[in-house]
């Protein structure tokens, strides 16, 4: 969130305010962040996505060579440049991808015969899904295209993705791969809401991107200590904001010794027993 005049902060038409638009990558598997990067507050360029990429990508491949590296983004991240560089460094992508007339007219038997199947059955929804070759003005290859086709009783909604992926029905690229996506969007929100990640109000670009490092800082903290908790309690799945108000703010007496420090709590505290187990699962392990 932008509160004044501070660097890297524009105006942005889609939020109708000065804003920055930070870069979030995550390992959705393990909701591990990977980077939070500050940036100014318009849609990535090509050149500027390519960047981030090969940043990420090095080190990666310098530990891991021969694991297969998927980038899953939205229809900002969808760049020529950007596809290109994942092609030519063997990284799979997916990318949501703006429908236009020509793109929505490949499809355009899919998508009457989804339509009709709705009216005729007088259904809500009907979902069907459709995949062609196309090549933008900006691109210099054709490359594979997936549309979803959804057909309700408000209209035809059709939405399109990008990859290079030879592999997959079309229905499995856009429901499973793309669509996962939405799991980054959910640690998107845990950073920004249940962390205060916005709270970027310095006016150097730089004290605000240490802000972000010390958000991130928290959210390993938080996630540490939710993977310490057996899977078999409800609170392994909690939210951070939930963590902190069952297991940090928690009223205890402080009794500080020679040697160590003891905790006091409440005999009626609810989590007592998870407490006396954390500590030790929290432990760093022995070689």
């Amino acid at each position: 969130m932008a509160h004044g005049h501070q660097q890297l902060s524009l105006f942005n038409a889609h939020y109708d305010e000065r804003c920055f638009l930070p870069i979030h990558v995550y390992d959705t598997d393990k909701s591990r962040p990977v980077a939070v990067i500050l940036r100014p507050g318009k849609t990535p360029s090509g050149v500027e996505v390519r960047a981030h990429l090969r940043r990420l990508v090095r080190p990666i491949r310098s530990r891991w060579p021969s694991t297969r590296v998927l980038f899953r983004g939205d229809g900002h991240y969808a760049r020529p440049e950007a596809m290109t560089w994942c092609e030519e460094n063997d990284v799979d992508s997916v990318f949501g991808l703006p429908g236009t007339r020509p793109l929505s007219r490949k499809v355009d038997e899919t998508a009457d015969a989804v339509r009709t199947e709705r009216a005729v059955g007088d259904k809500d929804v009907v979902r069907g899904y459709a995949e062609t070759r196309h090549r933008a003005g900006s691109w210099h290859k054709e490359r594979r295209a997936v549309a979803r086709i959804e057909a309700t009783r408000l209209g035809l909604d059709v939405r399109f993705v990008v990859t290079n992926l030879d592999r997959g029905s079309a229905e499995w690229l856009y429901e499973t791969l793309y669509c996962a996506r939405g799991q980054a969007e959910n640690l998107i929100k845990l950073h920004r809401a249940q962390l205060a990640s916005d709270r970027t109000s310095c006016r150097s670009a730089l004290a605000n991107q240490v802000r972000l490092v010390l958000h991130t800082a928290a959210y390993w903290l938080m996630l540490a200590v939710r993977d310490a908790i057996p899977k078999e309690r409800d609170l392994a799945k909690a939210e951070f904001a939930t963590l902190r108000l069952k297991l940090l703010k928690i009223a205890a007496r402080v009794v500080e010794m020679a040697s160590r420090v003891r905790l006091a709590f409440a005999a009626a505290c609810p989590e007592a027993e998870l407490f006396a187990g954390l500590p030790a699962a929290l432990m760093p392990r022995g070689p």
